[in-house]
């Protein structure tokens, strides 16, 4: 079924894990960059994602975008994100960032521009995108609305303790960070803001 389809208040258990985490799968391709999606925890969930995908080779770049300021940081999410990655060993100049975006379409929209400046966007054939798993149907929805109809994506979604497909509605976080993130996928996709899709 198309996710325009769904109502909120039909939302069953199934239904809300099929809209999210149904068909998300690391395909292994390489690509150009690994773009990674700031949060007040990416430090400690996303930014191992990133760095295996950059040690296995899979891209030689990394962008960190964000602009929030989380838990009284003085820094960014994407600052944060590079001194962390730096410390663990990659270099400065394989590293980019973004630093103007405070959510998921901000963090495309002003990607854009880093990404053209470093790599001009008609040269881009793949990002492999990091984020959360339940958030990552709602970014690659975004990222086909927005970005350029002929860059492909690899998902590679980042695992948190409590909202993995396995156990989300074990635990009242899980189960509120998924019920949330499912209404807003079904609300954008009703007011035209992102794509629709189908899922399986």
């Amino acid at each position: 079924m198309n996710i325009s389809e769904l109502k909120p208040e039909d939302l069953t258990d199934e239904l809300m894990t099929r809209l999210l985490y149904n068909d998300i799968n690391d395909d292994l391709n390489k690509g150009d960059c690994i773009f990674v999606f700031g949060s007040s925890k990416a430090v400690q969930y996303r930014l191992p994602k990133a760095i295996q995908l950059y040690n296995e080779g899979r891209a030689n770049k990394i962008l960190f975008s964000g602009g929030a300021v989380w838990n009284g940081n003085a820094l960014s999410e994407a600052i944060l994100l590079k001194n962390e990655a730096m410390e663990l060993g990659v270099p400065e100049k394989d590293i980019l960032v973004e630093t103007d975006s405070t959510n998921t379409k901000e963090n495309i929209l002003a990607s854009l521009i880093i990404l053209d400046r470093f790599f001009e966007l008609h040269k881009i054939k793949r990002l492999l995108i990091v984020t959360a798993s339940y958030h990552i149907r709602r970014t690659h929805l975004t990222l086909k609305t927005y970005m350029p109809s002929w860059i492909e994506y690899t998902l590679c979604p980042a695992d948190d303790l409590n909202t993995k497909k396995e156990n989300w509605h074990l635990n009242k976080y899980g189960r509120q960070r998924v019920t949330v993130e499912a209404n807003k996928i079904i609300k954008y996709i009703k007011q035209g803001a992102i794509v629709d899709d189908y899922i399986s």
